[in-house]
């Protein structure tokens, strides 16, 4: 049977750059093993299947899917698949939907700029934060770095767990390469395998490696400066306020990426945090997925 499917890029107001996607918007039919077969062909960070809501007030039931496995959550495919919706007019732009995914219901706001469907995923629950933290000499081995270059480390969950590697600055984000043994030893078996590492402040400057889920490299992870924008609001001294940063991505890898990220703090607590961008569909087709399969 025939079923059509969209290419998108996330992040990026330009074609060819950004976080590849691909969007099957009607995943009617289409069986878990193939839905995984077909995220394997793809071989995108993640594919996503459109399945019609479980409650009628929301937009449509979600299911997310890197070559390797499928996941409850994860933010570009979020952003992605919700600006193909508007794009297919199958939901109001501009206004708020909501996804039905693994991890929950996820709101989206949806919004044009300037002729660009601009979609940010909205969180409210809590930043997980475990007590147990990464040795910064095991980051600095997993990412061929010398220790000098890392500056802190941490575990954090905004929807998938992350390990947090700051470094010192955007040259040791640039030399950083996987060192597949070290990673194995150290981040294979943890709390998260995930390496999040990044350079910056307000400005931040970001990789991503999760073989764990079959990408050596991700050019833009939205559910990753979900978490990381939590953590880093949560540590502001004010109480009270919005807090913004642009995360430059997939820079080194020639899928250029530009996300926006905010949190809102109230009374010392993170009440709200939102992710999201630019999204261009760069095609479409039909794939054949055989009877029975």
């Amino acid at each position: 049977m025939a079923h059509r499917f969209f290419i998108a890029d996330v992040f990026t107001d330009r074609p060819f750059t950004g976080n590849q996607l691909a969007v099957f918007p009607d995943g009617t039919g289409i069986s878990d093993r193939a839905m995984q077969a077909i995220a394997r062909e793809f071989n995108f960070a993640e594919t996503t299947f459109v399945l019609p809501p479980r409650e009628p007030q929301h937009a449509a039931h979600v299911r997310i899917f890197t070559p390797k496995t499928e996941l409850p959550f994860a933010g570009h495919p979020t952003v992605g698949t919700a600006a193909v919706l508007a794009r297919l007019r199958r939901v109001d732009l501009p206004g708020t939907i909501v996804l039905e995914e693994g991890v929950g219901l996820v709101p989206v706001e949806l919004a044009l700029r300037g002729g660009d469907i601009y979609a940010h995923l909205i969180s409210e629950r809590p930043i997980e934060v475990p007590a147990a933290q990464p040795a910064k000499s095991a980051a600095a081995a997993a990412l061929s770095l010398d220790p000098s270059a890392v500056v802190e480390t941490w575990f954090a969950n905004g929807g998938v767990r992350f390990c947090f590697v700051r470094l010192a600055d955007r040259a040791a984000v640039d030399r950083a390469a996987l060192d597949r043994t070290a990673w194995s030893k150290h981040f294979a078996n943890a709390w998260s395998p995930h390496l999040y590492f990044f350079a910056g402040e307000q400005e931040l400057y970001v990789r991503m490696f999760a073989p764990a889920l079959g990408i050596e490299e991700d050019p833009a992870p939205g559910s990753g400066a979900v978490a990381l924008a939590g953590v880093l609001a949560s540590r502001l001294p004010a109480a009270d306020g919005s807090f913004t940063w642009r995360i430059d991505q997939g820079v080194a890898m020639g899928r250029p990426s530009k996300l926006e990220a905010s949190a809102e703090k109230r009374g010392g607590r993170i009440v709200r945090i939102k992710v999201g961008g630019a999204t261009v569909i760069t095609g479409e087709g039909t794939m054949d997925v055989p009877a029975g399969y």
